[in-house]
């Protein structure tokens, strides 16, 4: 049996993640970026990696996800936003039906928070404080948190989960 645990990232949160996912998975096991498989033909397993943007999958992980066909298939995402929030809940929910779409069962999932670029927070900063996502003092404190993520405890989380689907 083959895996491969692909992600997509753009700040690093997501890279790190499937780095600590890669760890525990069995043998046979292959760690990839998006940009690097054109077939997914020989993978009985996948450990899907994206970073949440606009509420789903990011643009390089959507394109990929239209080439993942009648797999099993865990998902995991990092986000700006609190991974218990309701926009996180959406998000993946979002993201596992694209690979549902598609034939794909979902066996798993995991999601954190990871920090936010920086270019973005700065473009937050210059919206007009009428705007849905101009920076307030939550979103400010957020920012902050997101900073600290993905942490040592969010690697142990992700490796946690992932083995737990081997086990069984």
């Amino acid at each position: 049996m083959k895996h491969l645990v692909i992600y997509s990232s753009e700040t690093g949160n997501t890279k790190k993640v499937a780095e600590a996912i890669y760890k525990v998975m069995p043998d046979e096991t292959d760690l990839c970026n998006v940009g690097e498989v054109s077939s997914f033909d020989k993978y009985d397993f996948i450990a899907f990696g994206c970073w949440i943007d606009r509420g789903t999958a990011d643009k390089k992980a959507l394109v990929a996800i239209e080439n993942i066909k009648n797999k099993k298939v865990a998902v995991f995402a990092t986000l700006g936003a609190y991974p218990d929030s309701q926009h996180a809940v959406d998000s993946m929910e979002r993201i596992k039906k694209l690979f549902i779409d598609n034939e794909n069962s979902i066996v798993g999932e995991f999601i954190c928070q990871g920090k936010v670029d920086p270019r973005l927070t700065e473009k937050f900063k210059s919206l007009p404080a009428d705007h849905p996502h101009a920076m307030n003092e939550e979103r400010i404190k957020r920012h902050k948190i997101a900073a600290m993520h993905p942490n040592d405890e969010d690697f142990a989380n992700a490796q946690r989960k992932f083995k737990e689907l081997f086990e069984k």
